[in-house]
């Protein structure tokens, strides 16, 4: 499938000149390469019923019957979405053995009836709990940049970014707790995008946080996370116009998210809002002081712990041993949080979502790096525990900020081709998912790096 984006693949498939077969073999034998990173980023793959979802669809196809956009197009989920007759384990060995789901989330039911083609379960951290992508279990998939030397694939869709990067699936549908889709696509040079929590139904999908677990996807380009937003909002599939760049005006928050940014990030952040100026868009510079409170709306993590620990707890309590030790550690810090913190914390984030509200408004978004480092080396994450939970807040720092006043936001590539990806976070307050996806594709064309 190489870097055809849905739309594209849509279209040919309308035509006549690509089949949904042909594109289901493409993923597959992209899966199966021996040198490839199949075997890391899906926990299981659907090998004969993608063929014969496939055929069937190239069936009706031919009968007149297919009108879905997405219908025939290999699609991958992230091991956190029921599935009937699955077991979703979580990327972890905890829940082996536990009775499979019943019925489909919706979220997949709403992709069958779109007629997407479901290739496989992707990898993850595990129970979803870090922005790094490593899994212990299951292996760690390599990163689509330097390969040979071995860098993270950003988490925790780990599994789902690696396998659109590498033409596995032309899209992957994933969680986003703290950025979980958007650091992914940003290390790898995807888009990925973060909906307003609401809009994408979370039932029959395995929480961490109850409070800031969204839905979302991950991409080859703005116009397939729209498509594929429909589709899981049963929403009208429509392609976002893209909104002409002079006249638009975007706020950049000083404070917090440019605070310590590696060079290539600062250097390709500074470029792209050099060639958002140059086109016209209004691009103001301003403290938004309001952003220094994120730290104090979830310290530590207290929201997503005390809520992920109240889930677990049955499985710690006879099966500690199972879990990744680094996870575990997490998980376990909400075993001391107080009802009374877990309900001041909540207020305290309502007020810093009304604080964002009016900060943003009169602005189509705000722009701010998705992470301040470029993908580390496997190897310096994983070498110590300080390592490890230190890199991991520096890639959670600035999309988890999105997840706490409830907004949506779009990670599109802003690096330079040949360079070490960097992402570019368009973001905006809740409930302005539509207007983010179209201003995403004016974006993407200026400061996106063409693909081969």
């Amino acid at each position: 499938m190489g870097h055809i984006s849905m739309t594209e693949m849509s279209r040919r498939l309308a035509a006549g000149t690509l089949s949904s077969r042909q594109l289901v073999e493409e993923a597959l034998a992209a899966i199966s390469d021996p040198n490839g990173e199949g075997s890391r980023a899906f926990m299981t793959v659907y090998a004969e019923q993608a063929r014969a979802v496939a055929s069937e669809i190239d069936a009706q196809r031919r009968r007149g019957l297919i009108v879905s956009p997405i219908a025939g197009i290999p699609i991958s989920i992230k091991d956190l979405l029921d599935e009937a007759g699955q077991t979703t384990l979580g990327g972890s060995t905890v829940l082996v053995g536990q009775p499979p789901a019943l019925v489909d989330s919706t979220v997949v039911a709403r992709l069958r009836k779109a007629g997407a083609v479901i290739i496989g379960r992707t990898n993850t951290v595990e129970f979803a709990y870090t922005g790094l992508g490593i899994n212990p279990h299951y292996g760690t998939p390599k990163n689509v940049y330097d390969r040979a030397a071995g860098r993270i694939p950003g988490g925790s869709t780990s599994g789902g970014g690696i396998s659109v990067a590498d033409g596995m699936a032309a899209g992957a549908i994933g969680t986003d707790t703290g950025g979980s889709l958007r650091i992914p696509a940003a290390l790898n040079g995807l888009v990925g995008f973060k909906p307003t929590q609401a809009r994408v139904p979370r039932d029959g999908v395995m929480p961490l946080s109850t409070t800031l677990d969204s839905v979302g996807p991950i991409a080859w380009n703005v116009a397939d996370c729209a498509l594929l937003d429909a589709v899981l909002t049963a929403e009208t599939v429509r392609a976002p116009q893209a909104p002409a760049l002079r006249g638009l005006r975007f706020a950049v928050p000083k404070t917090y998210f440019q605070n310590d940014l590696s060079e290539p990030v600062a250097r390709a952040f500074a470029l792209a809002l050099s060639r958002l100026s140059t086109a016209g868009a209004t691009i103001v510079e301003l403290p938004m002081n309001e952003f220094a409170q994120a730290p104090n709306i979830n310290p530590r993590g207290m929201i997503t712990a005390s809520e992920a620990y109240a889930w677990h707890r049955k499985y710690i309590k006879d099966g500690a041993d199972k879990y990744d030790p680094r996870v575990l550690a997490r998980i376990k810090t909400g075993e001391t949080i107080s009802a009374p913190d877990y309900v001041e914390l909540l207020a305290l984030r309502r007020e810093f979502i009304r604080s964002i509200n009016r900060a943003a408004a009169g602005y189509d978004a705000m722009l701010m790096p998705t992470t301040p480092d470029i993908a580390p080396l496997i190897a310096d994450v994983i070498k110590d525990d300080e390592s490890y939970y230190r890199i991991n807040g520096r890639m959670l720092r600035n999309p988890s900020v999105v997840n706490l006043f409830d907004g949506c936001a779009l990670s599109i590539p802003c690096h330079q081709a040949g360079d070490a990806p960097v992402g570019l976070m368009i973001a905006g307050i809740q409930n302005t998912d539509h207007h983010i996806l179209s201003v995403g594709r004016s974006v993407e064309a200026l400061v996106s790096p063409s693909r081969s």
